[in-house]
């Protein structure tokens, strides 16, 4: 191997370091606010990538529908909590959640149907398709998580896997079984000596660099952002305090949701996606997390940049086997953690 062949195996894998990175986040944001590891952080991936290569080519993206389906699944949740109530019905309440789970994914679903989102500049294509998946994130929190918040780590684990499975069903039902790709970004390329870097490679580091740092603002300088801190650190201390959890596990869904969307938008034109594909995206992104133990951002970070670096320059060495080589970096990562962390049962938590 020269130089050049490091170096362009290198920018491979920061590239994708940086997707892996951006899911990482995500993945350990939902853990530390909700205890829930988010094994379906995937299709969020698959179904931003795969609604903005549907609107591209000119198609309605059925999410759309998914969406318009989950408002009403979460509204018929909503009256039926508030029938079952002992108190009177809160109208006003009920009048807001009939405009966020009905009125709004109805207005989403009549402009993809009605709308030739073709001829929009890409911008506002993926905002639409943006638009269309994350809200996806709270209420898939609303509906499957949300009744079992104080339930044990393992019933939620059990509880991701089948939502899951779910979403990936769904995601062959409204996509199909074959994969898409989507317009770049850019399709600029640099040299920079004997190595070329392409637009779409820089675009996607910018963003996903751009995104972290944000994160970062606004966990250290935003109100919500810190009542999610709070939430993380010690449920009970922010539940008497006035933090509500439920509606931190809400947001935390939401921006869970929305990194992941932004991922599959961001890698939909550097690699074909299909319904299932973001499932082993998201394991990637989730040995990064656990590299962080779950709790730590910036360690988590680091560890998805590793991942990325050990998946390229695997594939030069041993193709056939990257896929194994990146996962068995969890067994020593899991071994150290074992060896030197505090062991407690989940009921002294």
């Amino acid at each position: 191997m020269d130089f050049s062949i490091a170096a362009i195996l290198a920018q491979d894998g920061i590239t994708s370091g940086a997707i892996y990175a951006l899911l990482a986040l995500a993945l350990v944001l939902v853990f530390s606010v909700t205890r829930i590891i988010f094994i379906p952080q995937g299709e969020f991936v698959a179904f931003g990538a795969l609604s903005l290569a549907a609107i591209q080519s000119g198609k309605f993206p059925h999410s759309a529908s998914l969406l318009l389906a989950f408002g009403l699944l979460c509204l018929g949740k909503e009256i039926y909590a508030q029938l079952r109530s002992k108190q009177a019905v809160n109208a006003k309440a009920l009048a807001l959640s009939a405009g966020k789970l009905l009125l709004f994914p109805l207005a989403v679903w009549l402009l993809a149907r009605n709308v030739n989102a073709q001829e929009w500049p890409l911008f506002a294509q993926v905002l639409l398709a943006l638009t269309i998946v994350v809200p996806m994130g709270p209420m898939i929190y609303r509906l499957a998580y949300q009744p079992l918040a104080e339930a044990s780590t393992l019933v939620l684990l059990i509880v991701s896997v089948g939502v899951h499975f779910a979403l990936t069903g769904m995601g062959l039902v409204m996509f199909g079984a074959e994969g898409s790709r989507t317009t770049a970004f850019s399709d600029a390329r640099f040299e920079l000596g004997a190595m070329q870097i392409s637009g779409q490679s820089l675009v996607v580091i910018a963003v996903s660099a751009l995104l972290i740092a944000a994160l970062y603002f606004y966990f250290e300088r935003s109100l919500s952002g810190k009542a999610l801190r709070a939430t993380a650190v010690n449920r009970l201390g922010a539940q008497l305090v006035g933090i509500g959890t439920t509606q931190a596990g809400r947001l935390a869904f939401t921006l869970a949701a929305a990194m992941g969307a932004l991922c599959g938008v961001l890698i939909a034109p550097m690699t074909t996606v299909y319904y299932d594909g973001g499932f082993l995206i998201g394991l990637k992104g989730f040995v990064g997390a656990i590299v962080g133990g779950l709790v730590s951002y910036p360690v988590a970070a680091a560890g998805a940049l590793l991942v990325g670096l050990l998946e390229s320059y695997s594939s030069f060495w041993a193709s056939a086997y990257k896929e194994v080589i990146v996962f068995t970096l969890i067994i020593p990562v899991l071994l150290w953690r074992s060896l030197s962390s505090k062991h407690t049962d989940e009921d002294e938590e």
